[in-house]
């Protein structure tokens, strides 16, 4: 390592699972696999997109950053982890899908579609970026807006084109200052217009034939048309991160850069809601993490529960900065290494429903408020209603919701009591979680 502070690269997908990592669909991040860390469990703190982003940005949940749905912009006074990088001296630069401003207006409209002022980018300084990118764009082409507002029309596969804009900066950044670079892609979510995942013909060959989950396969919902082309965008963004680590080698920088690969949430294909998250489910809250470069051990795969909410903490460990004390997650290197840990992660849904769950390493607890509406307007329950139990271990694709068994009221006793911990700690307000009710059998 050079003197300087490292540089750091997150290069951030939406709506990616983390079984999509395979040699056929990720052949790229496979490759890099022996030079880093695999964190096989890794989970997201809120699988919905806006708040999953602003948790990343402020290091805390979603209740407490005020982000509880799409749609509620994160308020500018917020304390980002790129403003923090600032003050350390790093160049802060954002490239792809924002999703931070939306439900903000200004005279010319909804900043969805419109460029965000400055004092709506968290910090960044470099930007390339729209705020809803499915919005201003599809899958061949479309506009983003630099720093000055200016828009910036693109045509071609839409994951190439906004890798390019990251792989400019990376050629023109300054060699005298640490730089932070967060590549937002909207692959692999589907795009919004027209229903579909997007993705390029040679992408869509390139994993054709790759059997669709069991996860998925036990239930009914849209993968059948749909999964080839997912993973087809995944193939994509496997290849444009093989061009970023590429593009941090012929700068010579590689071996000075900790890169971070992830995603917001995982995707269900509408076998558990009406959506694609939103849930529970290990379809829609696990996701992949890998990381390269600094402390992290090369080639070693990591059991231990990992987080989305520890990336901000490991973010700002990278960097030699002490996070703020107010951060919910980890240092994910400490984990690698084995020198810390945790038996629980927690995680806030909204929208479909106003709930929390538990995630352990065999189990997943969830309860959920009374509302049908409540996921949408509220952030807390004085109430809430014990929704799934699912034992893992027996059950990987979680086909059967454990909740009523009498067998296991010791265990929902146990994760209750941990999910009020969680809840207590996040400066969440009192609640009752309403245990059911076991009828004898007739």
């Amino acid at each position: 390592m050079s003197e300087k502070r490292p540089n750091i690269v997150v290069f951030f997908t939406d709506q990616q699972r983390w079984d999509t990592v395979s040699e056929r669909v990720t052949p790229n991040l496979c490759a890099m696999a022996e030079s880093g860390t695999e964190f096989e469990y890794s989970f997201t703190c809120q699988p919905v997109c806006g708040p999953a982003r602003a948790c990343i940005q402020t290091g805390v949940y979603a209740t407490e950053n005020g982000c509880i749905t799409n749609a509620v912009a994160m308020k500018e006074d917020a304390t980002t982890i790129a403003k923090i990088l600032r003050e350390y001296g790093y160049l802060t630069a954002y490239v792809g899908k924002w999703h931070l401003a939306s439900g903000m207006t200004d005279e010319q409209g909804r900043y969805e579609t419109t460029a965000i002022p400055q004092a709506r980018r968290g910090g960044y300084e470099y930007w390339r970026a729209s705020d809803v990118l499915e919005f201003t764009s599809d899958g061949s082409g479309g506009y983003v807006f630099d720093e000055n507002g200016n828009k910036l029309e693109f045509s071609g596969c839409r994951a190439d084109k906004i890798t390019d804009l990251a792989l400019e900066f990376i050629e023109n950044a300054p060699e005298d200052r640490p730089f932070f670079l967060f590549l937002s892609h909207i692959e692999p979510h589907h795009q919004n217009s027209t229903g579909r995942f997007e993705c390029t013909p040679e992408d869509r060959v390139a994993v054709e034939g790759v059997p669709v989950p069991d996860d998925l396969a036990a239930f009914e919902g849209n993968y059948a048309g749909n999964y080839t082309d997912y993973l087809g965008c995944c193939h994509g963004l496997d290849r444009n991160f093989g061009r970023v680590a590429d593009a941090l080698k012929k700068k010579g920088v590689y071996d000075d850069t900790v890169i971070f690969f992830t995603s917001d949430h995982g995707c269900h294909f509408m076998t558990r809601n009406s959506e694609y998250k939103r849930s529970c489910h290990d379809s829609s809250i696990r996701t992949p993490l890998f990381v390269f470069g600094g402390k992290y051990p090369k080639g070693k795969k990591c059991e231990a529960l990992a987080g989305l909410i520890d990336l901000p903490y490991s973010v700002l460990s990278a960097a030699g900065i002490e996070p703020p004390s107010y951060f919910r997650g980890k240092d994910l290197a400490k984990i690698a290494l084995g020198e810390d840990g945790r038996d629980a992660l927690y995680i806030q849904i909204s929208e479909d429903k106003l709930g929390r769950a538990v995630r352990t390493d065999r189990y997943v607890y969830a309860v959920r408020s009374r509302g049908k509406k409540d996921g949408w307007n509220k952030a807390y329950s004085d109430v809430y209603i014990e929704d799934y139990l699912y034992d893992t271990a027996k059950d990987p694709c979680e086909t059967r919701n454990l909740i009523r068994d009498p067998s296991y009221r010791g265990v929902k006793r146990d994760l209750a009591e941990r999910l009020e911990r969680f809840a207590q700690e996040a400066g969440e307000p009192p609640f009752v979680i309403k245990r059911r009710i076991f009828a004898p059998k007739k």
